[in-house]
């Protein structure tokens, strides 16, 4: 099965929370209404600065993945 790198994530037991799941390695999920993650794997602890750009990019690609959900759905609704 082929999955996409982000999926959104919903709960009604969260309902003030957005999830959005990144699939491929480092994989993890943010909360973007607090910016928290959760790491769903270890991550190494050398090349720390190279680590944290990555994390940094994939945490705005995050964003930009929801940004464009959101834009479609209420595309579809006009």
């Amino acid at each position: 099965m082929t999955l996409p790198k982000f999926l959104w994530g919903d709960n009604s037991d969260f309902q003030d929370a957005i999830f959005i799941i990144h699939t491929e390695y480092p994989r993890f999920i943010i909360n973007l209404v607090n910016d928290e993650i959760q790491w769903l794997e270890d991550l190494p602890q050398e090349n720390t600065d190279d680590l944290t750009l990555e994390m940094t990019r994939l945490i705005e690609e995050a964003g930009s993945f929801y940004d464009r959900e959101i834009a479609k759905i209420q595309a579809s609704e006009k």
